[in-house]
């Protein structure tokens, strides 16, 4: 059956169980993702040597970062939650890197997903607090410092996950609607511009003789910026001539190049300044509900 639209992700089909389980895009970029990070954590987990080869060496330098920043920010007691947070970390960078893929959706623009992981943070600090205090304890934290603070707590915490998700969700779906809405200006302008350049063989042919000479003067001064500007007007001309020509109509030419430029920032350094919002976040949220051991004191 075809795809259908359900806020932003499309269904592929449905399992006939439990009145109907939606296997959507964000679904199957999880699983990709998911896969692909247990694949390369079983090959660079296995045939460890006491000697290491440089993949291995890398492999222990990043595990080492995690560790240090983990230690830094918990605690050195907050040391076994790396684990957790590598795992929050990666899931959080691959899935909003796969869209970079043009075939699968970042699993981050959709809001569930960094939802469900805010929601699991807030469950582990909960636990954590129960488990130190008690329940008793944990609902009397609540009312604190007076009773009247009680509903504006219940509201934090239900907030703290909520807030997480949002910041997430909203600057990675934000920079999927920029590049969409650059994607389809920069389409308008090259029809615009390659309209005009092919009305007459004279601009092309223009065009690509002063290419000659800038390419030309570029390689004789050394000057990049030449030779950046031969390119361009290359590219131009022979647009131009093409379809003037009518061997190719309505080329976007502005379409490519100058939208995987800004992807750099968007999908990539983005999609990392994100994760490690998120995975600090979590740090020092779970570090609130872990405070170090309190050592016994000997008389």
């Amino acid at each position: 059956m075809d795809s259908i639209s359900i806020d932003g992700a499309y269904i592929y089909f449905r399992i006939p169980i439990f009145g109907g389980i939606n296997v959507t895009q964000t679904m199957l970029s999880l699983l990709v993702v998911t896969v692909l990070l247990s694949v390369i954590g079983c090959l660079l987990g296995k045939n460890l040597q006491k000697r290491p080869g440089k993949l291995q060496v890398l492999t222990e330098k990043g595990v080492t970062v995690l560790m240090d920043l983990v230690s830094s920010t918990m605690g050195a007691h907050n040391v076994g939650w790396t684990p957790y947070i590598g795992t929050i970390f990666l899931s959080s960078l691959f899935g909003s890197l796969i869209g970079t893929t043009g075939f699968l959706r970042s699993a981050t623009a959709d809001l569930t997903v960094p939802l469900t992981w805010g929601v699991m943070t807030s469950l582990i600090i909960w636990y954590q607090t129960i488990k130190r205090s008690g329940v008793k304890g944990w609902l009397k934290g609540f009312a604190e410092p007076i009773s009247v603070m009680l509903p504006m707590n219940i509201v934090s915490e239900i907030a703290q996950p909520v807030a997480m998700a949002f910041r997430h969700f909203g600057n990675v779906a934000g920079g999927g609607v920029l590049n969409s809405i650059l994607y389809t200006a920069l389409g308008l302008l090259s029809t615009t511009v390659i309209g005009l350049l092919s009305k007459t063989v004279v601009v092309p042919l223009i065009l690509i003789a002063l290419s000659v000479f800038l390419i030309l003067r570029g390689v004789k001064k050394g000057k990049l910026i030449f030779k950046i500007l031969g390119g361009a007007s290359c590219t131009l001309g022979l647009a131009g001539l093409l379809q003037y020509t009518g061997l190719l109509k309505d080329i976007p030419i502005f379409q490519y190049g100058i939208p995987a430029v800004l992807s750099v920032y968007f999908d990539l350094f983005s999609g990392f300044v994100q994760a490690f919002v998120f995975s600090l976040l979590s740090m020092v949220y779970i570090s609130g509900a872990c405070p170090p051991p309190e050592t016994n004191k000997t008389k």
